[in-house]
């Protein structure tokens, strides 16, 4: 008869009674409860896993695990553990509680409402559920007021009601994202970036995070990147409407903005006026993108001499980012144009502030200069010509105003207009007398008061008259009595 081989290492396997997978299993919770208590919940989760797989229908050890997985900040599968606690015990208060307070920190509070409204059915005078009970209604009213404040664009409002709501609903991922969105659209990018960072951490395909992160870059002039996040987005949930608008206006801003920009190169500057306008009215929203389509068109404006017009969209810009510098940059420059000196100087004052450049320096003094030069009396106005007139402009100039003005041509007028009339020709001769001669002109041009620098102010307006026509071929002036002039051809 052939010997069969036993191996008694292995052995029959025995199945374990009731009774005995009870123990095995209790024998699991009690050293979960031990890592419990020892705050290593990790450990803790393993056994009452152990004693999960030994007795898959015993109620506490589901309600056991959930605990520890909140713990964890496992949420999600601490409410699954604990809805099968309940669905094996109705009954099991500890479950309709832990259920509850997933939902709640889910940020599902309706779902909450509802657990710990049964765990008062059970136990009336329970404390923790009625507290949790108001922290749901809490979170109903602030949902409400939020989504209110968001039809109305009160961005604010959102955030801060959103924070209230996080205050028990931490774990929410959706109120998250709504605070983030408004944080993107208040333009306060990097807190909106960090809590949307926070959610890919946990979340990498988050569809409403990655669409946050595409806002950020968006708003902040980043087109191209945020366009690769709003088409992640769109791949993670292919109906997320938000990512499909913003990934179209994107690609529409830059579109036309490079247009504008080809234009304005190629000094088409009414077509890159026209195009700058038109990126302006596709997103509203776009703060930093917009600012810097109103600068550029206020550049466009200032070739097409529509200064009034390019001071505006400078202005325009600011408002949207006061820290733009090229815009107040532009808007200095035109107020020059316009021989707004004051206005030039604050702005430039305010360039220098920021950004203490030779260049801006340099263009801070000479608007100073400017403004100062506004003040004294402008002799080419006086005569009527340009700053960069010649000297036969300047004597044709004198000899025209100086004849217009003469007393003689007023004496039959009154009292009044002779008054002025001998004024005006007083600054005439002042006017050619400075402008005639080349130093006191170089003087003059350059800023400096004449009369600081002891140079010969004194003169007669009527010598200077006599002295100008009196030449080969010209006028000779001659007094014929007090009050009467007559003239005299050579």
């Amino acid at each position: 008869m052939a010997t069969v081989d036993y191996d008694e290492a292995a052995g029959p396997e025995m199945e374990l009674s009731d009774d005995e997978l009870e123990r095995e299993a209790e024998g699991y919770k009690e050293q979960g409860n031990a890592f419990y208590i020892k705050k290593d919940y990790s450990e803790a989760f393993n056994y009452y896993t152990k004693a999960i797989d030994v007795c898959p229908k015993n109620a506490s050890y589901y309600g056991n695990r959930a605990a520890t997985l909140m713990m964890l900040s496992r949420y999600r599968e601490a409410l699954e553990d604990s809805q099968q606690a309940v669905r094996l015990d109705d009954t099991f208060m500890k479950g309709h509680l832990r259920e509850g307070k997933c939902h709640l920190l889910l940020g599902n509070a309706m779902a909450a409402s509802r657990c710990f409204q049964k765990v008062l059915e059970l136990e009336p005078d329970n404390s923790q559920a009625q507290q949790e009970l108001k922290n749901a209604e809490s979170i109903l009213e602030y949902e409400r007021m939020a989504e209110i404040g968001f039809e109305k664009r009160d961005f604010r409002m959102v955030v801060f009601c959103m924070d209230r709501a996080l205050e028990s609903a931490s774990a929410c991922h959706r109120f998250k994202v709504l605070k983030a969105e408004c944080l993107a659209l208040l333009g306060r990018y990097p807190e909106a970036q960090s809590v949307a960072s926070d959610i890919l951490r946990m979340d990498s395909t988050n569809g409403d995070a990655l669409y946050v992160r595409g806002l950020c870059l968006y708003y902040e002039d980043c087109i191209d990147k945020a366009v690769q996040f709003f088409i992640q987005a769109l791949r993670m949930a292919p109906d997320h409407e938000k990512a499909r608008l913003a990934c179209r206006n994107a690609k529409a801003l830059k579109a036309k903005k490079e247009e504008g920009n080809k234009a304005f190169k190629e000094g088409n500057f009414e077509e890159a006026y026209d195009l700058y306008s038109e990126a302006l009215t596709i997103d509203p929203n776009n703060i930093k993108t917009n600012a810097k389509l109103y600068c550029n068109r206020a550049t466009v404006g200032s070739k097409l001499k529509k200064l009034e017009q390019a001071i505006e969209d400078c202005t325009k810009a600011i408002k949207l980012d006061e820290s733009y510098i090229k815009a107040y940059l532009r808007r200095a420059q035109c107020y020059m144009d316009t021989e707004q000196y004051e206005e030039a100087v604050r702005d430039y004052e305010k360039v220098y502030q920021t950004e203490k450049t030779k260049e801006h320096k340099h263009l801070l003094k000479t608007a100073q200069l400017e403004l100062k030069k506004s003040k004294r009396k402008d002799y080419y106005k006086v005569l009527g010509v340009d700053k960069n007139a010649t000297e036969d402009e300047i004597k044709k100039a004198y000899r025209k105003r100086a004849l217009m003005h003469h007393p003689d041509r007023h004496s039959g007028a009154s009292a009044e207009v002779q008054k002025e009339e001998e004024k005006k020709f007083k600054e005439v001769g002042e006017a050619f007398t400075v402008l005639s001669d080349p130093k006191k002109k170089s003087r003059y041009d350059s800023g400096h008061d004449l009369e600081d620098d002891d140079m010969n102010m004194d003169f007669d307006a009527n010598n200077i008259f006599k002295a100008f026509f009196s030449g080969p071929g010209g006028f000779s002036f001659e007094a014929s009595g007090p009050g009467n002039f007559f003239f005299q051809f050579g």
